[in-house]
């Protein structure tokens, strides 16, 4: 039986947040990917992307979404474009079920424009337009991925972590 959460989705739809609140309610340790990788590089993602590109950031996903994996009873926040390489996914789904988070990208944009220089894919002058690109890149990534999917746009942080509960409780005894 898988005994894990992973959270995936864009940007900004609230998977730290909603993790840790998950976790904490449901007795489970908390991992954050995007943690786990500037731990190991020494260095933060947006100086990895600069310094060494987004193929290397890639390759210390791979390698940390190897290591969280290897626990049980865990929440794990992934970084937005963990969906992007099929043995991440294939890893994750072993031990947990993929909850995908999603959000507006008026609701992105929002949660995201407070973070400066934090987010390297949207170190660009429309950031917008960014968004909505990457969204609709990475949308079918995330849907052929997910088990459970739960808007945020209207949540709060209980409230999405309730959804997620309820959802997850429905899903598990599905089986």
């Amino acid at each position: 039986m898988r005994t894990g959460i992973a959270l995936i989705g864009f940007m900004g739809t609230g998977k730290t947040a909603v993790g840790q609140r998950l976790a904490a309610r449901l007795g489970k340790r908390f991992i954050e990917l995007d943690a786990l990788i500037e731990k190991k590089a020494g260095k933060s993602i947006p100086e990895i992307f600069r310094r060494d590109g987004e193929i290397h950031f890639r390759e210390l996903e791979i390698e940390v979404t190897r290591e969280a994996t290897a626990g049980k009873n865990t929440v794990i926040a992934c970084g937005g474009g963990i969906v992007l390489n099929k043995i991440n996914i294939d890893r994750l789904r072993q031990e947990c079920v993929i909850v995908c988070l999603e959000a507006s990208p008026a609701v992105i944009l929002q949660r995201t424009s407070t973070e400066k220089g934090g987010r390297p894919l949207l170190a660009v002058a429309d950031r917008e337009k960014q968004v909505r690109e990457l969204l609709k890149y990475r949308r079918p990534f995330y849907q052929r991925a997910a088990e459970i999917t739960v808007n945020t746009s209207r949540l709060s942080i209980d409230a999405a972590a309730n959804k997620i509960i309820g959802a997850w409780q429905t899903y598990e005894n599905s089986d």
